[in-house]
């Protein structure tokens, strides 16, 4: 598995296999280890016997070898321990001390339409941000003069009853106020610090629980060996809180929310890779994320609740890529998980994956 001449492809998040020109299994790396469940003590054995005669693996493998030639199937539904899943898989011949042997990449399509959903959700914040920013602009300033018109105007009636009506409007436009601040925070620059994700999570936790005192349980499974990361306290501390209080809203404050923290090794974010990056994983018990909200969630003023501004989850995506990290989600009825992940060195230059949708 660790053979020297390969070493640099066991960081990859494909899957990567090599065999002799006789069809001996010869190399794999970890993430091909973990697919197709192999072990050390498979080295030397054919391909065929490690997975099966009719695998597609082996026949490609045989094509190339044979035909000495590179070939690439696409959208193929490959059979593994676990079930069978969508890949990439590209096989042909390399030269290695003389010896001709094949090289087999097997890329998982998710992976790829992750990667290219994340870009594409990118983009699309880039142009959200900057809309909402010159919209937020445009609306402080007459909103500002509709507050200070009806403080004018209650100071001049005579009536209570009458005062109550302006009341409502200076409370309305204060509301409308502090909406705009909230959209135009992201811009502010962060403020970095070494930090705990614990201390975050466990301020997160304390203040949901504050708000829901009856019938929400929120449970921790910590991993506590997980170093400290560089970031923005309070911006991590919206970002998780927001996606919090969004599974507490859909639960009706009725159900369980588990914070999860876990290591992540070699992970690649938004095309750079990381060596370390801490996972954070959010599950609830609720309702889960309606069908047609799932391809929007991050953009602003998108909400699937009655009176929702759809401000949240936008927030906490900004933040959370400011810090150069990803969010995901898988919901279905009853299971809902938000996946963070962050990369301890954000900060700093991260390796770029060039020529590469891993």
């Amino acid at each position: 598995m660790h053979d020297p001449h390969f070493c640099g492809l066991d960081y990859l998040e494909a899957a990567i296999l090599a065999t002799s020109n006789d069809g001996t299994l010869v190399y794999f790396n970890p993430a091909a280890h973990d697919l197709f469940g192999l072990k050390d003590d498979q080295l030397g054995l054919s391909l065929a016997a490690c997975l099966s005669p009719e695998s597609a693996v082996v026949a490609a493998v045989g094509t190339a070898l044979a035909r000495n030639v590179s070939i690439t199937e696409y959208e193929l539904l490959l059979p593994v321990p676990q079930g069978e899943i969508y890949v990439t898989l590209t096989a042909g011949p390399i030269e290695r001390a003389k010896q001709t042997l094949a090289l087999v990449e097997i890329r998982q399509i998710d992976q790829q339409r992750r990667i290219a959903n994340e870009e594409r959700l990118q983009a699309q914040q880039l142009a959200n941000r900057e809309l909402i920013r010159n919209l937020a602009h445009e609306i402080k300033n007459p909103l500002g003069g509709i507050r200070g018109a009806a403080q004018l105007l209650s100071s001049e009636l005579p009536s209570p009853h009458l005062k109550e009506y302006t009341q409502v409007i200076i409370e309305e436009s204060q509301r409308l106020q502090s909406l705009l601040d909230r959209l135009l925070t992201p811009h502010r620059l962060p403020q970095l610090s070494e930090l705990s994700i614990h201390e975050v999570l466990e301020r997160v936790r304390s203040v949901v629980l504050a708000e829901t005192p009856n019938g929400l349980a929120v449970r921790r499974d910590y991993d506590t060996s997980l170093p400290n990361l560089i970031g923005d306290r309070e911006q991590l501390i919206q970002a998780l809180l927001n996606i919090v209080r969004n599974a507490v809203q859909a639960m009706a404050g009725v159900g369980e929310i588990v914070l999860r923290t876990r290591v992540a090794r070699q992970v690649t974010l938004n095309r750079q890779r990381f060596p370390l990056a801490i996972q954070v994983q959010i599950h609830d018990n609720g309702p889960g994320i309606p069908e047609q909200l799932k391809d929007t969630l991050f953009y602003p003023l998108v909400s699937g609740r009655p009176g929702g501004t759809g401000i949240g989850l936008h927030l906490a995506h900004t933040f959370v890529s400011q810090h150069r990290g990803t969010i995901e989600f898988d919901s279905r009825p009853g299971d809902t998980c938000f996946t963070l992940h962050l990369p301890l060195n954000g900060w700093q230059a991260a390796t770029p994956i060039q020529g590469s949708t891993s």
